[in-house]
């Protein structure tokens, strides 16, 4: 994992071969708190887990039936310093102890202008990966609007972390603590590796929940970052 100064990386993980204990997991901290969620209800049926025939695994969601955003950083591979062939990438929706209510190929995915792997710090902002799948995941009642994201305001990071990658797993009781001058939004959400490409849901002023942005960044105890979503 690559250190960058004041954060750590929530970075693809090769799987539980590799996972540490929770307390030595960035983005956790002491004081984590967080529980099992139902995927298979609002909002959560947008959640789904972005595995590849490598065993890595991280977060996405559907922001439309046949697309899915994750984390870039989650489909390159550091060995060869090239991303992922798309046929080798798979997004299971609802997953929940290796059941799940379907499964999706990704045929192809687009990087977002501007982000480099081999500057992650530099261009997180930039961290996302639009996948484009090979069937419908979700239908348009499930999908979850964009939002704003504003300080103080009540948030929600669900995933797949490291430490319990076989259930969706996340923190429900979190907020927004600001925004930094490059546009990453701080959240206090207990988040770790494998979290990343998670939805930051944040609530909104008519009491509805929005998306704001990406997970894509720890710091070295609870909380972390979120790219912002392209407007």
């Amino acid at each position: 994992m690559r250190r960058i100064p004041g954060l750590l990386m929530v970075c693809l993980s090769g799987g539980a071969a590799l996972a540490a204990p929770a307390a030595e997991l960035p983005g956790l901290g002491p004081d984590s708190h967080r529980s099992i969620v139902d995927v298979n209800t609002a909002p959560w049926r947008i959640l789904g887990r972005v595995q590849t025939a490598l065993g890595g695994r991280c977060t996405g969601f559907a922001v439309a039936p046949t697309v899915m955003v994750t984390a870039a950083h989650c489909l390159w591979l550091p060995t060869t310093r090239h991303y992922i062939q798309p046929r080798d990438v798979h997004v299971l929706m609802g997953y929940a102890l290796g059941h799940y209510r379907l499964h999706a190929q990704v045929t192809h995915f687009v990087i977002a202008p501007g982000y480099d792997p081999e500057n992650e710090g530099g261009t997180a902002p930039e961290d996302r990966a639009t996948l484009i799948l090979d069937r419908p995941v979700v239908t348009p009642g499930d999908l979850v609007p964009y939002g704003e994201a504003r300080m103080g305001a009540s948030a929600m990071l669900v995933g797949y972390p490291q430490d319990r990658a076989e259930v969706p797993y996340g923190d429900i009781a979190c907020q927004i603590n600001g925004l930094a001058v490059n546009g990453l939004i701080h959240h206090d959400c207990s988040a770790t590796r494998g979290d990343s490409g998670g939805p930051l849901l944040v609530r909104q002023p008519d009491g509805q929940w929005g998306i704001v942005g990406i997970d894509v960044l720890a710091t070295a105890g609870r909380g972390g970052f979120a790219a912002p979503l392209p407007h």
